[in-house]
């Protein structure tokens, strides 16, 4: 008797401490679904385009004709083909340094003291709503990166193995968080960025509105942070380390659907 009453009991726990586990993130995903409909996203988004459209900088030009990887001044579709080969720079570049690229070469601007200037501040908040705008131009499109030129190829692998390497004073890779399925961190749960992690999952939900600062993060920053968090120092701004790791998750991520810009806690 006392041992079926034990496993009753054992089992009603087990139970418990699931469904708290599922409640948890059920609740979650209800808290951002409910500010989706007032994502303050959308606020950069309006910006980022105007800025695409705004006569700036020292040549006194717009970003029309910027050519982010599909024909100059083509931005439905760019983002998820992002990072890929440029022939122009022979460069695989992401969003963000492509971005730079593209107002250097058309506004004039120093893209290197734009690199320089810290996250949040000048032409680095003016980058991040240009980005904002630009990813929601592909919202719901499916991730497709090229993966063919010898260059792509190599930041792909240079990308895996940078997300395998352990380093710092807490012997942190990526993969520690991002390496298995299943995983969470306090109430978060830890998208496996291995393989293709899901529609809006890891990859696919880059440029975000941090709600617990404030800010608007994109895929450089959110990098740049977790470096930070595994106690390495800060890559920088479009380092090449940043741009191997962003084509090494979004090439295993082909075929998920994009939902940036996102919602994050």
């Amino acid at each position: 008797m006392m041992k079926r009453l034990a496993l009753a009991i054992g089992t009603v726990v087990v139970a418990s401490s699931a469904l708290a586990q599922k409640s948890a993130s059920d609740g979650i995903a209800e808290y951002r679904a409910m500010l989706q409909d007032g994502n303050p996203a959308e606020l950069f988004e309006a910006k980022g385009e105007d800025l695409w459209k705004q006569k700036r900088g020292p040549k006194n030009a717009s970003l029309e004709q910027c050519d982010l990887g599909k024909g100059p001044g083509v931005v439905k579709g760019a983002f998820v083909e992002l990072p890929r080969h440029f022939a122009d720079t022979n460069k695989v570049q992401d969003l963000e340094s492509r971005l730079l690229t593209c107002m250097e070469t058309l506004q004039g601007f120093n893209a290197a003291e734009i690199a320089k200037t810290p996250f949040g501040k000048g032409e680095q908040n003016n980058v991040t709503a240009l980005a904002t705008w630009i990813a929601a131009e592909s919202r719901g499109m499916k991730f497709n990166l090229p993966n063919s030129h010898v260059s792509e190829k190599t930041m792909y692998e240079v990308g895996k193995r940078l997300f395998f390497m352990r380093g710092g004073s807490h012997d942190f890779a990526c993969a520690t968080c991002h390496g298995e399925d299943g995983k969470r961190i306090r109430l978060q749960d830890l998208p496996n960025l291995t393989k293709n992690p899901g529609d809006g999952a890891g990859f696919a939900a880059w440029p975000a509105y941090r709600v617990s600062n404030g800010q608007m993060w994109g895929m450089q920053l959110r990098l740049n942070d977790c470096y930070r968090q595994q106690r390495f120092p800060y890559p920088l701004f479009g380092s090449d380390a940043t741009i191997a790791l962003g084509t090494y998750m979004g090439v295993n991520a082909k075929g998920a659907e994009s939902i940036a810009p996102a919602i994050k806690r």
